[in-house]
């Protein structure tokens, strides 16, 4: 029996074959050959990802799962109506002296048993069919890929029948079209079918809790990427690409995602590029280097987050920040002098070791310049000079008051675009520290995710890797994540607090490494030649997953809805085309 489908002229974008010639076995279509199984047998018990095979298979495989959720009352009363049929089946062989079904025995204890899960809410039901498409591009490998397909079936104690007379019904069946035109159904518990769902890749052996976050598609097989950080040894991950290469669009995608699963994200964004993403989920918005918005390095943390001593935390903070301002090390002699400078301006304010002063406001930096210059040692004058210029001179903005805001929200971004060159560095940590007298608050533990976009600003100076080095050995220990995004592989991995900050993040991505950097990047994560041509000649999105030290591998292409592209993009093409309209992302 031929049918044809005769249409006019049609654009370039069809939506089926000209012409299909349906056969008892088989359909001929344009392109090749297809025949459709119906999958009438299923094992009893079944672990999670049991379809994962079927999904991996080599060749072109369409595999159709059809839902059809049954409702309580309805699914009680024929389970019900089965385990009577059941029992009375197994009286009648105990009457008669047959020898039991040990089938019908275990069919009839599992009805009894979902009966009654059902009964106390633990599970529903729903009528499902699973068909199977195989294509090729003739008949004779039309038949030799039905025998694969259905030996690999059988491995999985699955019973797949070919549709005979009825392919029509079951190509249909398997097009994306939610329309089941063969009705072969079983029924299916909540935890059954929730197993048939490959939502984790074969090659990551991790347990997904519920704040795993999906990242893409396993370019190796047809499978899902998804991973948990938080159900790792520590919660850190490193991504690191050449510019272009979608390193942002995949830490704000799974910033995004991570959100749905009830993590509460704070972002250093240096681009500006998160801002459309903050505005659509109502976050709050730090803009640094706007007008009277500041942050006061003197804030002792508030009384919910204090330690026996904050005072003396404060001031190891601010030896690291003012050596950053610096530019360089301080020797002994300078340390000694901006000691003294640090407790001599907290003094004049009011504050000293003392608790019941703690609640005073703090000084600013303008007072620890006031008590360096007042201090008769050359290098306390020395360190007045250096700051000078964030107290009187053109980077004082972030500095010459108190601080403006102090954000509560789901999602915190600090954007540091506006910020000077010689300030992004600065910038970077004290929102690091912001964040992070936040993240280590005892009376608020909830899991949360630090970004930390191009880290290489941070990084460049040795005080300021170094404490990223701390907060990323620390984050574990506080329900955090800190995920490194960097553009400079090869500085990263030259130096001893790059690889530290790679050794304590169990989640590491690599995408697209420019040819200058990838001998380092082999050699750090003990990659393959096949590896390392993957990261050479790699499109945007796609790269390679490792976790647990290497052990595990998986080469993926990160994948988004239109609404997430439309909230993650950074394209300036896309972005000038586009009428980025806030309502429709809220």
């Amino acid at each position: 029996m031929k049918l044809r489908l005769r249409r006019t002229p049609a654009p370039p974008s069809r939506l089926g074959p000209e012409s299909i010639q349906v056969r008892p076995r088989c359909l001929h279509l344009a392109d090749g050959f297809c025949a459709t199984f119906v999958v009438t047998g299923f094992p009893r018990e079944v672990a999670p990802g049991w379809l994962e095979p079927l999904l991996a298979y080599p060749g072109r495989l369409d595999v159709s799962v059809h839902i059809d959720p049954l409702p309580s009352l309805v699914a009680a009363d024929r389970l019900r109506k089965q385990l009577a049929r059941l029992e009375s089946g197994l009286r009648s062989d105990q009457e008669h002296g047959r020898l039991i079904d040990p089938g019908t025995e275990a069919a009839a204890e599992d009805a009894q048993e979902l009966a009654s899960r059902i009964a106390r809410g633990q599970a529903k039901l729903f009528r499902t069919a699973i068909y199977l498409t195989v294509h090729a591009g003739s008949e004779q490998e039309l038949d030799d890929a039905c025998a694969q397909v259905r030996a690999l079936a059988a491995s999985l104690l699955l019973d797949a029948r070919l549709a005979t007379f009825r392919q029509m019904q079951g190509w249909i069946s398997s097009l994306p079209f939610a329309y089941d035109n063969v009705g072969m159904r079983r029924t299916f518990d909540t935890p059954a079918l929730a197993a048939a769902f490959p939502f984790t890749s074969p090659d990551l052996t991790a347990e997904l809790g519920p704040t795993a976050v999906l990242y893409g598609a396993n370019t190796a097989s047809s499978s899902l990427v998804a991973w948990d950080r938080f159900a790792q040894d520590n919660h850190n991950s490193v991504i690191l690409a050449r510019s272009g290469a979608g390193k942002s669009y995949l830490a704000k995608l799974e910033a995004l995602r991570s959100l749905y699963m009830g993590v509460e994200v704070a972002v250093i964004d240096p681009e500006d590029e998160y801002a459309r993403l903050c505005s659509a989920v109502g976050g709050a918005y730090i803009h640094l280097g706007a007008p009277k918005v500041r942050l006061n390095p003197f804030d002792l943390p508030p009384r919910s987050q204090r330690d026996s001593d904050p005072l003396a935390r404060r001031a190891l903070f601010l030896h690291t920040l003012i050596s950053l301002m610096l530019g360089e090390p301080l020797d002994k002699g300078s340390k000694a002098a901006l000691d003294r400078a640090i407790i001599a301006a907290y003094r004049r304010a009011g504050i000293t070791f003392e608790p019941r002063t703690w609640n005073r406001r703090p000084p600013l930096l303008g007072d620890l310049v006031t008590a360096l210059t007042d201090d008769a040692d050359p290098k306390a004058k020395d360190l007045a000079a250096g700051l000078a210029p964030y107290v009187t001179g053109s980077h004082r903005q972030l500095f010459d008051g108190p601080t403006t805001t102090r954000p509560d929200s789901h999602l915190i971004v600090f954007s540091l675009r506006d910020l000077p060159e010689e300030l992004k560095a600065v910038g970077t940590l004290l929102t690091l520290d912001a964040v992070w007298r936040r993240v280590s608050d005892p009376h608020d533990r909830r899991p949360r995710l630090v970004v930390v976009d191009e880290a290489w600003l941070l990084m460049r100076d040795p005080e300021g890797a170094r404490f990223l080095l701390r907060m990323a050995k620390a984050a574990r220990k506080h329900w955090a994540g800190l995920s490194v995004v960097t553009q400079d592989a090869g500085d990263l991995l030259s130096s001893e607090i790059g690889q530290a900050i790679i050794a304590n993040s169990t989640t590491q991505i690599l995408l697209k490494q420019a040819p200058q950097a990838i001998d380092k990047v082999v050699a750090a994560f003990q990659l393959s030649e096949g590896e390392r041509q993957l990261l050479l000649s790699a499109e945007r999105g796609t790269g390679l997953l490792t976790a647990g030290a290497g052990a595990q591998r998986v080469p993926l292409q990160v994948i988004a809805s239109q609404r997430e592209h439309d909230l993650v993009t950074s394209s300036p093409q896309e972005l000038s085309r586009t009428d980025y309209d806030e309502e429709n992302y809220l």
